[in-house]
């Protein structure tokens, strides 16, 4: 984009309009903030309104910290493993190379973007697949990135691991999961 920012909120914080400079901002109410959370998470992790309420009415079914619980369902998704192992170079990227049939999991071909994998699981990219362009591109761009502790990645191979359940500083995200368990929980 010319070297400009893509938000429009960092380039200029007002709305737009004649009557944007002069105008206050709103202060949200608590539910503002809470659906606010919800729609960042959801549009972070591209899912639809029905799938991310079955991910936290699971997570709320689980004992333990249901935010942390929740993050880590968004964060055992194929689609999303794909993305942090740097094998795509963004969610959108990786959720498309899923579903076209690019990877493998232990070794079977998966083509649900919401799989979810587990511990000691192995994701490769097909063989037919890795001589194609695109595996060059995302070969030269996974080098440069840093992996998550709870993953191991093998750029020769095409292939990476679930080592772990993400926990701690893993879990750290641009929303506020707890304000999205308040919100279901209403």
């Amino acid at each position: 984009m010319c070297g400009r920012d893509k938000c429009a909120f960092t380039r200029r914080p007002t709305t737009p309009g004649v009557h944007g400079p002069s105008q206050r901002r709103v202060r949200l109410s608590s539910f503002g903030i809470q659906l606010r959370e919800k729609q960042k998470a959801r549009r972070l992790y591209r899912l639809m309104e029905k799938q991310f309420s079955k991910y936290v009415s699971e997570a709320l079914q689980k004992t333990g910290n249901t935010a942390e619980i929740l993050v880590q369902f968004l964060e055992m998704r194929l689609d999303n493993v794909v993305y942090r192992l740097g094998f795509g170079k963004t969610r959108g990227q990786a959720k498309q190379m899923v579903s076209h049939g690019f990877i493998m999991v232990n070794g079977v071909s998966v083509d649900v973007p919401s799989y979810r994998v587990r511990p000691g699981d192995v994701i490769t990219i097909k063989e037919s697949k890795q001589k194609t362009i695109l595996m060059e591109t995302v070969k030269n761009n996974a080098s440069r990135g840093e992996t998550p502790l709870w993953l191991s990645k093998d750029l020769a191979t095409f292939s990476g691991k679930v080592t772990s359940l993400p926990e701690g500083a893993d879990l750290k995200q641009v929303f506020d999961p707890t304000l999205i368990v308040e919100y279901y929980s209403r």
